[in-house]
């Protein structure tokens, strides 16, 4: 899997977040997911994008400097991986996989169908593709149709099947590849996909159309206390639904709810280390917070900042916490951490960003609901 760390189209590519997962993790899931696969290796000069990988479980290969500039080629990683795979374990490699990271809806399923087409022997390659049944025009001195007579139309029935390439997965056979060196040999077979799923990121609007699907494309998935070391909660519009009623005198009043407090006390009592974090610097934050027996910090500009400071203190891997936020202003501590989490009635960016949605909004027992995903529908302790 080649995941250099220099990318002009999208700066820190790589590392970018797709429902709430950077992209080089979601592609080590989809292969470690994928029966046929016995190693995962990924190839990279970037330390960040190093450590991503193997706290996702693949291993990490240093690229040297001169494959991993704008002009070295994938094959060019991937050659050089296999060198180092093999001399760190002292085993041939029989097929080798190209997986790209910037196919952010690739699956296991995907991974496995081209990895079995050249195991079982049946191609020397083979690739991803989704049906395409478009018209290809090509202008040069005039328009004129690619894979088609301009002048006969047929229905799309009639044509014959034509495939797009996704860029997702290549499968080669590994002694073939050294010998060619380049992803396409002997018999190639194609591995249909669907359709739906294929985007490749090259552009901030591809990571922003990749953030939008999430959502509908991803399976759903959320925490247990196995994943989880500690909650951090936004206030406003997490543990509110983000009214605020102000009196003559100017006091202000918010609603919470009362089975957030019971979720809270129960995640308390297991043992998860909990913050309330809050740009507002208001009283009725710290006396929700004293209520909860949870400790706070408020009137904090730099959220993320706080956050990660937080982290550091109390010896806390930012990969392992759960933060529950509500609004743009929670964005940069969605990167920090493992499971961002946004309440059913977060604004869209925040919900596209997330790695989990709860059903319930915030202030309607939203807090309450991640307590469950994470202890269990009756919010038992476990047993000490």
């Amino acid at each position: 899997m080649p995941a250099r760390g220099g990318s002009k189209g999208v700066p820190g590519k790589n590392l970018a977040a797709v429902g709430g997962v950077p992209l080089v993790a979601r592609a080590v899931r989809a292969c470690l997911g994928a029966r046929r696969v016995t190693d995962v290796v990924v190839s990279t000069d970037d330390p960040a994008i190093a450590d991503t990988a193997r706290a996702a479980g693949a291993e990490a290969v240093q690229r040297p400097v001169g494959l991993a500039g704008d002009t070295a080629t994938s094959e060019s990683a991937v050659l050089h991986a296999m060198d180092a795979f093999e001399d760190r374990h002292a085993r041939p490699v029989d097929v080798v996989l190209l997986v790209q990271c910037t196919s952010p809806f690739l699956t296991a399923r995907d991974v496995d169908g081209v990895a079995a087409r050249v195991l079982d022997g049946d191609a020397g390659t083979a690739l991803t593709v989704a049906p395409s049944h478009g018209f290809l025009w090509r202008e040069e001195h005039d328009a004129h149709g690619v894979n088609h007579d301009q002048a006969h139309r047929p229905r799309r029935q009639d044509r014959a099947p034509e495939y797009l390439e996704t860029g997702a997965a290549y499968a080669m056979d590994a002694r073939g590849f050294r010998e060619h060196r380049h992803r396409f040999f002997g018999r190639t077979a194609l591995v249909v996909t669907d359709a739906a799923r294929v985007l490749e990121i090259d552009d901030p609007h591809d990571l922003a159309r990749a953030r939008a699907l999430a959502p509908l494309l991803d399976a759903a998935a959320t925490p247990t206390l196995a994943d989880v070391d500690a909650v951090i909660l936004d206030f406003d519009g997490t543990q509110t639904d983000d009214r605020v009623l102000v009196d003559s005198d100017g006091r202000e009043l918010v609603a919470v709810h009362r089975g957030d407090g019971l979720g809270v006390a129960a995640l308390r009592r297991a043992g998860v280390r909990l913050l309330v974090l809050s740009t507002e610097q208001n009283p009725v934050v710290a006396a929700r917070a004293r209520k909860l027996a949870v400790p706070v910090l408020h009137g904090v500009d730099r959220k993320d900042l706080a956050l990660k400071q937080w982290c550091d203190d109390h010896a806390i891997d930012p990969r392992r916490v759960l933060y529950a936020g509500n609004d743009v202003n929670d964005l940069p501590c969605f990167g920090l951490v493992g499971w961002p989490v946004a309440v059913a009635s977060a604004h869209d960016s925040v919900r596209a960003a997330a790695r989990a949605v709860t059903a319930t909004p915030g202030g309607a027992g939203a807090i309450r609901e991640i307590a469950t995903w994470l202890l269990g529908p009756t919010l038992h302790t476990p047993a000490t």
